[in-house]
C-alpha cells in the first residue's frame, strides 16, 4: 500500500501496511496538528509513536534530518519508517524502535509530536506527557492531536503549567511549552 502528499511545495510517497495507522493516508488529526506547527531549521524533533514516518519525515525537510528521531514500539513501523525515510531523501534521520521512551535517551527536543493511542486507556498518553516533559528543552513544546478535550486539557496543564488547545475537524490539537525545569507547581487550597 502506498499513499503520497504534497507539503511545502514538494511531493512525498509513502509505503506502508494495512496493520499501521491509517494506511490508505495522511490521517485527519495528523493533519490537523502539522498545520498548527512552524519548524524552523536545526530545530530537533521528536515524531514519538511515528507509525509510517510521515511527521517525522516532513520535518526533516525543514528541520534537516541529522535533528529528527522517529520513535515507535511497532517493529513494523519502525521498518516502514525507515523505508520511508530513504525513499524521500532523508536518510539522516534516526529511527528507532522504543515503547513511548522507554528504550532511548535522546533528549533537548525543541518540538515532540505526537497521534497518541486516545481510544484505549490513558496509560500511554499519560506516560507520553510526563516522560515528554522531561525530554524537551525549555521553550520546547509537546504537541498532541486527540478527540477528546478535557483529561487532555487537564493532564497537561497539570505537569506543563498550562496549554493551548486548538479545535480543528472535531479534533483537539495541544501545545504545551516547557517553561522550567520541574512539573508546575500544584496549586493549594485554602481550607
Amino acid at each position: 500500500m502506498s499513499f503520497s502528499i504534497t507539503s511545502h511545495n514538494q511531493q512525498f510517497s509513502f509505503e506502508t501496511t494495512p496493520e499501521l495507522f491509517s494506511p490508505r493516508g495522511l490521517d485527519r488529526g495528523t493533519e490537523a496538528m502539522l498545520s498548527t506547527v512552524t519548524f524552523a531549521p536545526g530545530e530537533r524533533v521528536l515524531d514519538l509513536g511515528c507509525g509510517c514516518g510521515v511527521v517525522g519525515i516532513l520535518a526533516a525537510k525543514i528541520v534537516g534530518a541529522e535533528n529528527v528521531v522517529m520513535t515507535d514500539i511497532d517493529t513494523d513501523a519502525v521498518r516502514v519508517s525507515k523505508m520511508n525515510a530513504e525513499r524521500n531523501a532523508a536518510q539522516g534521520v534516526t529511527v528507532l524502535q522504543s515503547d513511548g521512551f522507554r528504550d532511548h535517551q535522546e533528549t533537548d527536543f525543541d518540538w515532540i509530536l505526537s497521534n497518541p493511542p486516545y481510544h484505549e486507556d490513558f496509560s500511554v498518553a499519560k506516560n507520553f506527557i510526563m516522560k515528554g516533559f522531561n525530554r524537551l528543552k525549555i521553550g520546547g513544546k509537546l504537541v498532541m492531536v486527540t478527540r477528546r478535550r478535557l483529561w487532555y486539557q487537564k493532564k497537561l496543564t497539570s505537569i506543563f503549567g498550562g496549554t493551548e488547545a486548538h479545535e480543528i475537524d472535531g479534533y483537539f490539537v495541544f501545545h504545551a511549552e516547557k517553561r522550567r525545569d520541574s512539573y508546575a507547581a500544584r496549586k493549594r487550597r485554602n481550607r
